[in-house]
Formats: structure tokens, C-alpha cells, sequence
């Protein structure tokens, strides 16, 4: 799931997974962070889901995944579409 906040000509977008779903650590990579695992892992928010906060300029798209545990990337389902492999995401 994505929630977003805009201000000042950005936008604070923040990526949010089930805290167990799926286990151990996942992080959001993507063309924002130049596909650096380490850049953005997402954190447990105490109310059973965890996520990682990005601020990206306003008006732009950008392509994103994430990775967990074991090498397993995968899709977020409620992305604003989808180029094929990755996720897309509007602000």
C-alpha cells in the first residue's frame, strides 16, 4: 500500500507492507534510491504493518520494487500501474 502527503512541491510517499507478510526484512528499492537495498528498509510502526518513508519531487513517476529475505522480489499490488516488471508510482 502507498500513502502519500504532498507539500512544497514534493511528495512524502510511504510504502507500507503487513509487518509478517512476508517474513524477515523487506526493503523498497527503485530508480529514487538507484536500486540500493540498504537505502530504505521498511521499520515495524507498532500497529501490525511495517514501512519506509521517501520524499520524491512532485510531478514525477518512478519505477520500484521490493526485495526481502532470500532474494525474492516482488510487486506492490496497490501500485498506480505496472511497466511489465516493476512497479510504477505517480506523485
Amino acid at each position: 500500500m502507498l500513502e502519500r502527503k504532498s507539500a512544497k512541491g514534493r511528495t512524502k510517499v510511504t510504502f507500507v507492507l503487513p509487518e509478517s507478510n512476508p517474513d524477515g526484512p523487506v526493503s523498497v528499492v527503485g530508480d529514487f534510491n538507484h536500486w540500493n537495498p540498504a537505502a530504505h528498509p521498511l521499520q515495524p510502526r507498532g500497529d501490525g504493518t511495517r514501512a519506509a518513508e521517501v520524499s520524491l519531487p512532485a510531478h514525477g513517476a518512478h519505477s520500484f520494487r521490493y526485495l526481502a529475505a532470500g532474494d525474492y522480489w516482488f510487486n506492490d499490488e496497490h501500485a498506480d500501474g505496472h511497466d511489465g516488471t516493476n512497479s510504477r508510482l505517480h506523485t
